[in-house]
């Protein structure tokens, strides 16, 4: 049945959520390849769970804000189509999860309702733009960077130039030099300077987690805020050009710097400057919700319930505002779920007490400000009864972790089991670490690093060991990861695998050892340097013998059954199509978008889809012969070598010239309409090539018929 669409929610919503539709039915009907489909959906937010034939549906909330209102939609939504939980993530998003596929149009028209949006959520395009919970607030900070990260995510949402890139692309705001934002792990970081009494930002460039971890390096020490927008255009249109496409696991950003060196890299972002549709770009740093001056609420005065830990909170949780007389509040959240009807109290709080202006932050917790401190109490008792006063904020006692083997289909071990279990030993054994802020755990279900683990002074990600006929599960422990500052930091270096049922014990060696032999004052990641890998590894090498394990090890934490490493299945059964006429199909999809575009006056947009029609209809042709391409500029490359030079086709004076104009010319009404003409004249060709390709074909095989 198809879905009512609020006819008050945004026309470019309303157009998504029918396109989302009308691609699930054609999915269903076996006229979309799974693949194809997975690339599509991805980009609206839907994402294939380990469970067969349910979708996690990921939020996308620009740098973590979300108000009283949404929350409260978005458990509306989680009720009704999901199972009551909201998982917050590292990047700052609400994940909802076991959604039926043929659902998800409907979740998504109703998060519309507030203004939330699926678009771009997941997939290859740029991700959720993130940035420190306390801009705006942070006594650090030069200014604020809310309204800049917020113009980001409006340039870039349905922006043509990043729809379809060969991976994702991530970008952080950090709201000082403390680098909370972690604009080190970036492909972009932005770290706000004041030079000369101007605003600007250290620009990180590069940057990765994963498998093979990559820091950022700098590409501007100091760019005006009216150019980080057309800079950050041009490294996205260089990224979508030169980015691998085949090769999945070299197709991030950090791999193209590497290969040709951030000097070419740079050279060929200014190359791009002449398409640019600004060159400069001014932002009203009013313009954003909820932007201006805010006027504090009058909370309850009342004595804490629990002094104690009361006084605990005040310590580890509790931080002052840049504003004069004002607090900000930071509440953990266990393994980053909260159930739809705590969410609910939780909202109705803040509407009461704070500002209309939650964040998520990075370490999957929250944040709520402009308390006055005489209402500090009252709030302590109030979040205290929906389980929200847990001292111990972003310490070493509160753990991220991704979802793990409980949802993802890349999970590998148990990342909810082991940090259930190792936040209980804190709890009775180390209770003292809910002040310590040096030591940060982080956990990831496998080595792609959702859980952040490689830039933690203590991470861990899910593995397997072999011991006889059986594996069990594993975690590879990491040391040394951190932040250290202004767009620096430091990656873990593997010391261990040991199995998971071990790996609590080995940490209480590892936070044992620490306190018994670091001199007074030592950092954690400077005793790890003083004493060097090797005598960590030799510390924890009793731990990860396995020589004769017992039953347990081969169960991983949460679990009773015998442990066995899996990839989660996909949702459908693949078919057989004709990926030549597929890829034809959608290039006529993306002159559609061109020919809109252009009739909207949007002329650079139409460029770029008319350019994406280019390579779209080369890439086909290509396929018909069998030619496999990594780039774009392959592609172009590609082209030339098997129409051009052969005359199969002609280009005057070649494809490259004709194509790579995009980067050669303002985006005018004029070039725009050649541009697009020759994109529609280039796909009208190929169309009447490959029928006429298909003629041939029947004709040879009833040629072979007759013979036989």
């Amino acid at each position: 049945m198809a879905v009512q669409i609020n006819p008050n929610i945004d026309p470019l919503a309303q157009r998504d959520i029918k396109e989302l539709e009308t691609k699930i039915s054609k999915f269903r009907s076996g006229e979309i390849s799974d693949e194809r489909f997975r690339a599509f959906r991805l980009t609206r937010g839907v994402y294939g769970q380990r469970q067969q034939g349910v979708q996690m549906i990921r939020i996308k909330l620009p740098y973590g804000k979300v108000t009283a209102r949404q929350l409260q939609k978005i458990c509306d939504v989680s009720d009704k189509f999901s199972t009551g939980v909201l998982h917050l993530t590292t990047r700052q998003d609400i994940q909802i999860h076991f959604v039926k596929l043929d659902e998800t149009p409907a979740v998504w028209n109703e998060l519309e309702e507030e203004k939330i949006t699926l678009r771009e959520a997941c997939g290859n395009t740029v991700r959720n733009v993130t940035a420190s919970p306390l801009a705006g607030i942070d006594k650090d900070e030069p200014f604020d960077v809310t309204p800049y990260a917020h113009a980001f995510f409006q340039y870039f949402l349905r922006n043509p130039i990043c729809q379809e890139m060969g991976r994702k692309f991530k970008v952080s705001f950090s709201s000082s030099e403390k680098d909370s934002a972690l604009s080190y792990i970036h492909d972009l970081g932005f770290i706000p300077k004041i030079k000369d009494g101007k605003k600007g930002f250290k620009v990180m460039i590069g940057g990765g987690l994963g498998a093979q971890p990559f820091l950022a390096q700098v590409a501007h020490e100091f760019l005006p805020v009216e150019q980080f927008i057309p800079f950050s255009e041009g490294v996205i249109r260089v990224f979508d050009r030169y980015g691998e496409r085949t090769r999945r696991h070299k197709a991030r950003m950090k791999y193209l710097i590497s290969e040709i060196g951030l000097e070419e890299m740079l050279k060929l972002v200014e190359e791009e400057r002449t398409a640019l549709k600004s060159k400069i770009f001014e932002i009203d740093e009013t313009a954003y919700p909820g932007g201006g001056e805010y006027t504090a609420k009058k909370v309850p005065v009342e004595e804490p319930a629990n002094q104690e830990k009361f006084e605990k909170w005040l310590k580890t949780n509790v931080v002052q505002q840049k504003q004069d007389g004002m607090y900000a509040v930071n509440i953990r959240i266990h393994i980053g779920n909260i159930p739809t009807d705590t969410a609910r109290k939780f909202a109705t709080i803040v509407e009461n007490v704070a500002a209309d202006d939650i964040r998520i932050s990075i370490n999957q917790g929250l944040m709520i400000k402009f308390i006055p401190k005489t209402g500090l109490p009252y709030v302590f008792n109030q979040l205290d009864k929906i389980g929200f006063a847990e001292p111990g904020f972003d310490s070493t006692a509160d753990i991220t972790t991704c979802p793990g083997t409980d949802t993802c289909n890349l999970g590998i071990a148990s990342s909810y089991g082991i940090t259930g279990v190792l936040e209980k030993m804190f709890k009775e054994e180390f209770e003292e670490l809910i002040y310590n802020n040096d030591i940060k755990i982080k956990i990831s279900g496998c080595m792609n690093a959702c859980g952040q683990h490689g830039m933690a002074q203590i991470g861990l990600h899910g593995s397997s060991i072999k011991s006889g006929e059986y594996v069990m599960p594993a975690m590879q422990l990491l040391l040394g990861g951190g932040t250290l500052g202004d767009g620096v930091g430091t990656v873990g270096e593997k010391v261990i695998k040991l199995p998971t049922k071990r790996t609590p014990d080995a940490i209480k060696a590892l936070l044992n050892d620490y306190e018994d032999n670091a001199t007074d004052g030592e950092y954690y990641n400077s005793y790890y340097q003083r004493q060097g890998k090797n005598y960590f590894y030799q510390l924890l090498k009793p731990f990860a013998e396995v020589k004769n394990p017992t039953q347990e090890m081969f169960i991983d934490w949460g679990h009773t059954e015998l442990f066995v490493t899996e990839v989660g299945v996909g949702e459908c059964a693949g078919v057989m199509i004709d990926l030549v006429a597929t890829l034809l199909q959608e290039t006529e999809e993306k002159l559609d978008r061109a020919v809109e575009t252009y009739q909207a006056g949007a002329y650079a947009d139409s460029i770029y889809h008319s350019y994406a029609v280019l390579i779209s209809t080369a890439k086909a042709l290509l396929t018909s012969k069998d030619v496999n391409c990594n780039t774009q500029h392959g592609i172009i490359g590609d082209f030339d070598k098997n129409f051009v030079e052969t005359g199969e086709l002609n280009f005057e004076p070649d494809f490259k010239t004709v194509a790579l104009a995009i980067n050669k010319n303002e985006p005018t009404k004029e070039f725009a309409t050649i541009y697009l003409e020759t994109a529609q004249n280039f796909l009208k060709t190929a169309k009447e090539l490959r029928q006429k390709a298909l003629v041939n074909q029947v004709a040879e095989k009833a040629m072979i018929g007759a013979e036989g």
